[in-house]
């Protein structure tokens, strides 16, 4: 695993790490994926749980973890939740600081079920997200289906929104409906201060990206504080690039 910071940007705080599936030798998650099969994802997304785990806690995590899982791979919540939960005890790890996030490297067949399954997490004091809002299987209407506790705005999105009406808009319409029904939203891919005092201009504090931290094998990567200032900093010229 390889971890990444989603930080807080108005409170200048890391809120969660993202646990990212690597190969044994740093292979990248795509290179992972090639490997998982019809017949072997749910013990591959079991066993991605369980490491993603017991690594944050043996690197002392004091944050939320947040955990892709893939949700054709679930069949019933409280089966496929029994190890997640074991191992969450044995380590010590509240089970309030996981976050659950559905991954769209696969359409989700039964919305329905999902639908099940969110809830049934939730009764176990489990936070939902919806990963990569905005791109692929990742649509409008799977978000109103399965209404996860957090949406991460894909990076597609995201990028150059600073000097794109279009994509500003987008997001600022998103960040509206969410203060509207509870929902967080947290923006992926942001690389460059431009982006991200533009989502600052539009009510988005939740942010992940390069300009942070890149992901840090077997490691919780640090952000450091000049980036949070120079974040938070008045940038004159945030507006007039929309204008």
């Amino acid at each position: 695993m390889a971890f990444q910071p989603i930080v807080n940007v108005a409170t200048r705080e890391i809120f969660a790490y993202e646990a990212l599936v690597r190969g044994p030798h740093e292979e990248s998650a795509a290179w992972v994926f090639e490997q998982v099969t019809s017949e072997n994802m749910y013990h591959f997304d079991q066993t991605c749980r369980v490491t993603a785990i017991r690594l944050a806690a043996r690197l002392g995590i004091e944050t939320r973890l947040s955990i892709n899982f893939l949700p054709n791979a679930v069949y019933e919540p409280a089966t496929c939740i029994r190890t997640t939960l074991k191992t969450a005890q044995e380590v010590g790890f509240p089970l309030d600081r996981l976050i659950f996030e559905i991954t769209e490297h696969e359409s989700v067949l039964n919305e329905a079920r999902v639908r099940r399954i969110i809830d049934a997490y939730r009764g176990y004091g489990f936070v939902t997200a919806l990963d990569d809002y905005g791109a692929g299987h990742s649509t409008a209407g799977l978000l109103l289906a399965l209404r996860p506790d957090i949406v991460k705005v894909d990076m597609a999105v995201i990028r150059g929104l600073d000097q794109d009406h279009w994509r500003a808009a987008l997001v600022e319409h998103l960040a509206q409906f969410a203060a509207k029904v509870g929902l967080m939203v947290i923006a992926e891919g942001v690389e460059t201060l431009e982006e991200a005092r533009c989502l600052l201009s539009l009510g988005i504090t939740h942010m992940q990206g390069y300009l942070f931290a890149r992901p840090a094998f077997e490691a919780l990567p640090t952000v450091p504080d000049d980036i949070f200032a120079a974040c938070l900093k008045a940038d004159r010229g945030a507006g007039a690039a929309l204008d």
